[in-house]
């Protein structure tokens, strides 16, 4: 890898895992604040740290672009909320141009599929934004139809702009910069790789009467639930967890987010300190980092591995920004029970909770 490769790619992981780690902080002290005012400052921090956040995804997509093309982190998603996400994120704007906008979602109610709910949004916050550039002060109308068909579902994103005919390279991007911003611009200019990239295609339709409509569309897998798991494997206590990570921010992460979960944690510093704290057996779970000083997860999970009794067989789950399969195979094989890719999605981390908790609970 090129040396301006190599930095970038460094760069922009640690800002992206630091602005993480501000948003679970926030989400937890948010919940914790009785003040109005306090709640309010808490949301303004995280969504200046979101908006961060999808700006330097998108930065990374651009240059993903020109050396092997965009990545997708494809989760179960129910699509309603789909659009529910994208009427929240531009009811504000279209308002401040003078647009009328209408979000509406056609399909079960509670289907849910595998995708990568973000893309879908990115894709749809280009359109939109194309579409009230072009719309004036009319109305515009975005709409996700869903179809059910086998084990597979079939998405249709239409975004219908006014009276005025427009395709995916009209505008000037920086037409899209000064109106809506940075992030929306990196949006407009990627929407049709994005679509291609989830194996779909994007067309423009005209309009009866005048004006035009932007179409995407493309297949996904129908997501299946995860059940979850008793609290503390039925014990009728909460999880008691380890969390290693020679990082502050990481660990304190870690923590809010097993609160958020009914867990309570402790933490230790690095593999040296995991495997003293391990060794008392009070732990339901392990929660370790890879690269540490003085010894590594992997280190630090063999020499647990060697205990007798309950300590020897607790979940250790690996927390890695390195989860390639090749990776998470060598994880596993030296005693690890599941991987979590940093930086951590909530989601991510509860399954991996769930799963581990509820196999423990059924060996015990």
């Amino acid at each position: 890898m090129p040396l301006a490769d190599f930095f970038f790619d460094r760069v922009t992981r640690e800002i992206h895992l630091q602005m993480e780690g501000i948003l679970a902080l926030t989400e937890g002290l948010s919940g914790q604040s009785d003040s109005a005012d306090t709640r309010d400052r808490i949301n303004q921090v995280a969504e200046a740290a979101g908006t961060v956040n999808r700006i330097i995804a998108a930065g990374t997509d651009l240059h993903s672009l020109a050396s092997g093309g965009l990545q997708l982190n494809a989760e179960p998603k129910r699509l309603r909320d789909v659009m529910d996400d994208l009427e929240l994120r531009w009811r504000d704007r279209a308002a401040d141009a003078g647009t009328t906008l209408m979000v509406s979602y056609d399909g079960e109610p509670e289907i849910s599929a595998t995708v990568d709910s973000d893309r879908i949004l990115q894709v749809f916050d280009g359109l939109v934004a194309q579409a009230i550039a072009g719309a004036g002060r009319s109305a515009i109308e975005a709409r996700l139809k869903v179809t059910l068909v086998g084990d597979r579902v079939h998405l249709e994103g239409r975004v219908r702009g006014g009276d005025r005919e427009f395709c995916a390279n009209e505008l000037d991007i920086r037409q899209i910069d000064n109106l809506f911003g940075l992030e929306i611009a990196f949006a407009f200019s990627l929407g049709r790789h994005v679509v291609e990239a989830l194996g779909g295609q994007m067309s423009a339709e005209p309009n009866p009467g005048g004006g035009s409509t932007l179409v995407f569309s493309f297949d996904a897998a129908l997501a299946v639930e995860v059940a979850p798991a008793e609290e503390a494997a039925a014990q009728g206590r909460a999880a008691h967890i380890l969390v290693v990570d020679d990082n502050a921010t990481n660990r304190m992460v870690a923590e809010t987010l097993c609160e958020m979960f009914d867990c309570t944690s402790e933490t230790a510093e690095d593999g040296v300190e995991a495997v003293e704290a391990a060794r008392s057996g009070r732990f339901d779970l392990i929660l370790m980092d890879i690269k540490m000083p003085r010894m590594d997860g992997v280190s630090a999970t063999r020499a647990i591995r060697q205990f007798v009794g309950p300590a020897g067989r607790v979940p250790i789950i690996a927390l890695t920004a390195n989860a390639d399969p090749e990776d998470a195979a060598g994880y596993l094989k030296a005693g690890m029970n599941d991987v979590v890719e940093k930086p951590m999605k909530p989601q991510n981390l509860l399954r991996a909770l769930q799963e581990n908790l509820a196999i423990q609970a059924a060996a015990a």
